[in-house]
């Protein structure tokens, strides 16, 4: 059967736009590939064993924190650990890798919000990348909280939430679909109240206007699945370079095909063929 789209190039983390349902691109090199359409297509991903840093372009055996060689990986402040953990920030202390960088992705205005994805979680985010990050993350519906100066009053905000609401995603959970409802304006009023007395230490270090109570109404995202699976298979390109089967949906950063889910994000930088064939008539 011949493909009605073959396309190779760098794979790169998906675009998304926010509706109902979310709308998702694919990038695959130069060529952007608008997947809701194809759902019930069946597609076929091989893996030419080749990566190409996302930052240099320099071939690479080993992908790091998404798509990076390991020059960039130990040069580059977007990988610095203080992205994994924004409260151990240095900017102020004059030592960031990259001081521009870090005035436009750090030492700007961030969101400390509550989703439900897989049940309820704390995250942050910049405030440019609402909404984005709540999709990327699979949430059926996000609420923001506080908005803060910097990330790293974001990541201190985020600690003390912790104390009291996971701060990660059960992708699996996600992936299954059926989410239980919540009610984000109560869960955000209950939060609030129980990390008070950490939010009234940091406006007295940082100032009253470093932290602000967010009164945001929620959103509510739908996603573009037909069939969610009953038990939830991850393909690996490491492992298997070629991956095949229908498209059912699309959620988070995964494609969801019948023969298993594939996170896209996770093979950012990598070099793949993609191609699609028309469905098969039931």
């Amino acid at each position: 059967m011949n493909p009605v789209l073959d396309v190779s190039g760098r794979l790169a983390k998906m675009p998304v736009e926010a509706g109902t349902p979310v709308s998702y691109t694919l990038k695959i090199g130069d060529t952007r590939v608008p997947l809701n359409d194809l759902i019930g297509h069946a597609v076929q991903i091989d893996f030419d064993g080749a990566i190409r840093c996302i930052h240099c372009d320099r071939v690479t055996k080993k992908s790091f924190s998404q798509g990076f060689c390991y020059p960039c990986f130990k040069r580059l402040a977007a990988c610095d650990t203080c992205i994994m953990s924004p409260e151990k920030c240095h900017y102020h202390l004059g030592t960031c890798r990259e001081p521009e960088w870090g005035e436009t992705h750090c030492m700007t205005g961030h969101v400390v919000y509550l989703a439900n994805s897989s049940g309820l979680k704390v995250g942050i985010t910049r405030a440019s990348q609402v909404p984005t990050r709540w999709i990327d993350q699979g949430a059926v519906e996000a609420i923001p909280m506080l908005r803060v100066n910097t990330r790293q009053l974001a990541g201190f905000a985020e600690v003390a939430c912790k104390q009291h609401v996971a701060d990660r995603t059960n992708w699996r959970a996600m992936l299954k679909g059926g989410v239980a409802p919540l009610d984000l304006y109560q869960e955000r009023a209950d939060l609030l109240a129980k990390i008070g007395p950490e939010l009234a230490e940091l406006r007295a270090e940082h100032g009253e206007d470093a932290i602000q109570v967010a009164e945001d109404d929620s959103l509510t995202l739908g996603y573009p699945v037909e069939i969610w699976p009953d038990k939830v298979k991850s393909h690996n390109l490491d492992k298997t370079p070629s991956v095949q089967g229908t498209l059912e949906g699309i959620k988070g950063q995964y494609l969801m095909l019948d023969t298993g889910v594939i996170n896209i994000r996770k093979y950012t930088a990598y070099q793949v063929r993609l191609q699609v064939f028309s469905p098969v008539a039931k």
